[in-house]
């Protein structure tokens, strides 16, 4: 390990191999030191191919390495919760994928854990660090819309619209899968971030694609996970948001959100669906005149980009756990976000189960 880096192992092989991995060795300041899979042969088989020197099957395996003094967790949700409470009672700096857990006391009971054993504990909401959204916050925070009329988030996609895609944890809501968790867990995350908390919320999820073939026998199971949600948010300041999220479009326009305001509009957008991160575009307009494209200062640009275009965001998050771990502080996106996040989705679940407007506390 060089002089000064942070060891750092990896849970979690699937988004984990992909992103992680990589984006980690690909940091200055990170060692991917040990990697984590419920059957160690894999383990080992991902450890080789990665360069990676340790391979453990039990978390417990892995928080007892001296060489790792941090964790990232990119498991499915159903797993976050016992796997990040081992990782933090060992006195371990967290990285978290979304969704946070399966519900906000589970999510709440990690913050306080991070809280208690002093460690660094940030959730991936990676739109916090791409250019155009990083730009879209600045020009909210100068007021570039005025007082705020109107949000409209449209994120529809095609990534689950084919039936024969194989039935899985993503298809069972007790697993936490399903659109909202998803996606959604990113959106209530940005909308706090960018245009402040929520005063209550209404919500209809549906469950389009109702089986799904089983890998293994080949035989339908049922799918009770939502795959389409309309959400309607009441910010605390009063402006209406209208959120519309589909994994399930064929040829779908896209990840959009419009703000219209007093004094101006700011349109923020990307139609490409193969790369949900990748292509972001910035439209502005005041005074009523037509929407032209704003550029993106140099400033927020990233310094390296990849193919994949959700790693050079990734790294960026990495940069800030690795400023939270320095300063000794949970810095936005945190836990805290995180649990946010989490009771944002609760109460989306319950307003949809009720079929009528609930507070958000």
């Amino acid at each position: 390990m060089s002089q000064g880096s942070i060891g750092v192992a990896v849970v979690g092989t699937g988004f984990g191999q992909k992103i992680h991995i990589p984006g980690l060795q690909a940091h200055h300041r990170t060692d991917v030191v040990a990697v984590y899979h419920r059957d160690l042969s894999k383990a080992q088989a991902i450890a080789a191919s990665h360069g990676i020197p340790h391979a453990c099957d039990t978390i417990e395996a892995i928080v007892a390495l001296p060489q790792v003094q941090a964790v990232s967790v990119a498991t499915p949700p159903f797993a976050h919760y016992a796997m990040a409470k081992v990782i933090l009672q060992a006195g371990k700096h967290l990285l978290l994928e979304k969704p946070t857990t399966l519900n906000v006391q589970e999510a709440e009971t990690l913050q306080q854990l991070a809280q208690q054993n002093s460690v660094a504990a940030v959730m991936d909401f990676e739109f916090r660090f791409i250019p155009a959204w990083q730009r879209l916050a600045e020009l909210m925070q100068a007021d570039y819309v005025g007082q705020k009329r109107l949000i409209k988030i449209d994120w529809i996609a095609g990534s689950r619209a084919n039936p024969q895609r194989a039935w899985n944890w993503y298809a069972r809501k007790d697993q936490g899968g399903g659109a909202l968790g998803s996606i959604g867990s990113h959106m209530f995350d940005y909308v706090s971030w960018l245009f402040g908390p929520v005063k209550r919320l209404s919500a209809n999820l549906s469950t389009t694609i109702t089986q799904r073939p089983d890998p293994i026998s080949g035989e339908y199971k049922p799918v009770d996970s939502d795959d389409t949600c309309s959400i309607s948010l009441e910010l605390v300041d009063g402006t209406p948001v209208q959120v519309t999220l589909s994994a399930v479009a064929l040829a779908g326009r896209g990840h959009w959100v419009e703000v219209y305001g007093e004094q101006g509009t700011l349109v923020l957008g990307n139609a490409n669906q193969k790369d949900y991160i990748h292509g972001f575009t910035l439209c502005g307009s005041q005074a009523g005149a037509p929407l032209e494209p704003l550029e993106i200062p140099e400033r927020l640009a990233f310094p390296t980009l990849y193919d994949d275009g959700r790693l050079a965001p990734f790294i960026r998050v990495v940069d800030h756990w690795v400023a939270c771990i320095e300063q000794q502080q949970s810095l936005a996106p945190s836990l805290a976000e995180g649990v946010y996040s989490q009771l944002l989705m609760d109460l989306t679940h319950q307003a949809n189960v009720q079929q009528n407007w609930v507070p958000v506390p």
